[in-house]
C-alpha cells in the first residue's frame, strides 16, 4: 500500500522509542535503569480512583456530549478561574484525549499548507511533528542553558514573518523544566501585538514547580493575550493520571472551539465517562494534598540529583524551576547525544533521552520520576562510565 505524504512527513517518538527499548532489555532479565519516561511514579490518588468506581455503580457508562460533560467543563472553567485567573465561557473549554489530542485538535483546525509554526527549542518531540503533519514549516528558536532555555522578544520578533500561524510556549517546559515569569512573558506579549499571532500555551506540569517559584498562565498577562491564546492542560503529570487520558483546552474564540468540536465529532467523539467523572475530583482541588505530597518529593529528587550531576567532572546541567526533568550538558564528553546514549544503555543499563530528540543536541534528558535509590545509582552508574571514557 501507499502510505499518505502526510503520514510520511512524520517520525516516530524518540522519547517512547527509548522507553519501549528500557522495558524490552528489562524484560529479558537485563538490569535496566530507565529515566526516559515522563511518568510520574506515583500511584493515581485514591479518591480519584474511589469516583471511577463510583460512576461506574452509578451506570455512568454511556455516550457524553462530544467535547465534555458540562460537570466536567464546569470543574475546568472553576479550576481555571480559582487558579489561573482566566475566565472562560463553557462553550471555549473542551476535553481530549490526553493533552497530545488537544494539540492535534488545534492544528488541525489551524494550520494550513505554507504556514509558519514557531516553536523554541529545546521542544517536546511533538510539536514540529505536527506542524509538519499539517504541511506547514516548523520555525525553531534555539536557546541553550546559558539562557536558561527561555527565548527572547528579540529572538521572537526575528522569527515572525507573514506565514507565521502559530507560537508555541511550554511553562514549565519538557525537557528543560524551564518557568517563564511574568516579566518574561509580558516581554514576549509587546512583540506579538498588533500581530494575528496565535499562542498555544502548554501547562501540563502548572503544579510542578519548585523554590516558590511562581506559575503564570500565559493567557492571563493581557486581554490581548487572553484572546490570542489557546490554554492547552490536563491532569497527566501533576495528578499522576497519565493512563487515564484526560487532557482540556480553552479558548476565547468560540468559531474555533466550534470546529474542533466538529473533528473530534468525527474521529475519537466524547473521552470515557468514568475517567471525566474521577477527574472532577482532581479539577476541584480534593487531592491537592496529594498534589503536594509529590511536588515536595519531586522537588527532594530534583536537589539530590542536580548536585550530584554537577559533581560529574564534565556534565553540567542548570536548576529547573519546574517539571520533572534534567537537561543535562555533556557536550564536553560526547557532542552527539544518540551515540552517547546508546553506548550508555548498551553498557550501563542506564536509559536517557538524547538531547537531539528535542532539536537541542549536546545533552539529554534525565528524568526524576522515579525513586531516590533509582536516581543514585543511575546517576553513579553513568558517572562512572564517563570515567571510563577518559
Amino acid at each position: 500500500m501507499k502510505l499518505s505524504k502526510r503520514v510520511d512527513r512524520l517520525s516516530p517518538s524518540m522519547t517512547i522509542a527509548i522507553s519501549t527499548l528500557a522495558n524490552e532489555l528489562k524484560a529479558q532479565g537485563k538490569d535496566i535503569l530507565s529515566f526516559s519516561a515522563g511518568e510520574p511514579d506515583f500511584d493515581t490518588p485514591q479518591a480519584i480512583k474511589d469516583e471511577a468506581s463510583a460512576s461506574l455503580q452509578r451506570g455512568e457508562t454511556k455516550y457524553t456530549a462530544v467535547d465534555g460533560t458540562v460537570e466536567v467543563k464546569t470543574a475546568i472553567k472553576n479550576k481555571l478561574k480559582r487558579e489561573n485567573g482566566l475566565e472562560y465561557d463553557l462553550d471555549g473549554i473542551m476535553v481530549n484525549v490526553g493533552a497530545k489530542h488537544s494539540l492535534f485538535n488545534i492544528f488541525q483546525a489551524l494550520v494550513d499548507h505554507g504556514d509558519e509554526v514557531i516553536v523554541p527549542a529545546p521542544y517536546w518531540v511533538t510539536y514540529p511533528e505536527l506542524a509538519k503533519y499539517c504541511g506547514a514549516e516548523p520555525v525553531i528558536i534555539d536557546t541553550d542553558d546559558k539562557a536558561n532555555f527561555k527565548i527572547t522578544p528579540k529572538q521572537l520578533k526575528d522569527a515572525i514573518t507573514d506565514k507565521t500561524k502559530i507560537l508555541i510556549l511550554t511553562t514549565p517546559s519538557n525537557p528543560t523544566g524551564a518557568v517563564y515569569s511574568r516579566q518574561e512573558l509580558e516581554g514576549l506579549a509587546e512583540v506579538l501585538k498588533d500581530t494575528n499571532i496565535t499562542i498555544v500555551s502548554d501547562e501540563m506540569y502548572e503544579k510542578l514547580v519548585y523554590d516558590g517559584t511562581k506559575f503564570v498562565s500565559v493567557a492571563s498577562i493581557s486581554d490581548d493575550m487572553f484572546a490570542r491564546t489557546i490554554t492547552v492542560n490536563g491532569l497527566s503529570k501533576s495528578v499522576a493520571m497519565t493512563g487515564w487520558r484526560f487532557g482540556y483546552l480553552a479558548t476565547a474564540d468560540k468559531d474555533l472551539q466550534k470546529a474542533m468540536k466538529k473533528l473530534q465529532s468525527q474521529s475519537t467523539s466524547n473521552i470515557n465517562s468514568m475517567t471525566m467523572a474521577a477527574s472532577i475530583v482532581a479539577l476541584d482541588g480534593k487531592v491537592d494534598d496529594d498534589i503536594e505530597n509529590m511536588r515536595k518529593e519531586f522537588e527532594t529528587r530534583r536537589n539530590i540529583a542536580f548536585e550530584m550531576f554537577n559533581n560529574i567532572e564534565g556534565l553540567s546541567v542548570q536548576k529547573p524551576d519546574g517539571a520533572f526533568y534534567l537537561y543535562v550538558n555533556i557536550e564536553k564528553i560526547e557532542k552527539d547525544s544518540l551515540k552517547f546514549c546508546e553506548q550508555l544503555l548498551e553498557q550501563t543499563g542506564v536509559a536517557c533521552v538524547p538531547g537531539v530528540a528535542f532539536g537541542l543536541d549536546g545533552y539529554i534528558r534525565f528524568s526524576f520520576a522515579t525513586s531516590l535509590p533509582n536516581i543514585k545509582e543511575g546517576i553513579d552508574r553513568i558517572e562512572n562510565y564517563i570515567k571510563e571514557r577518559a
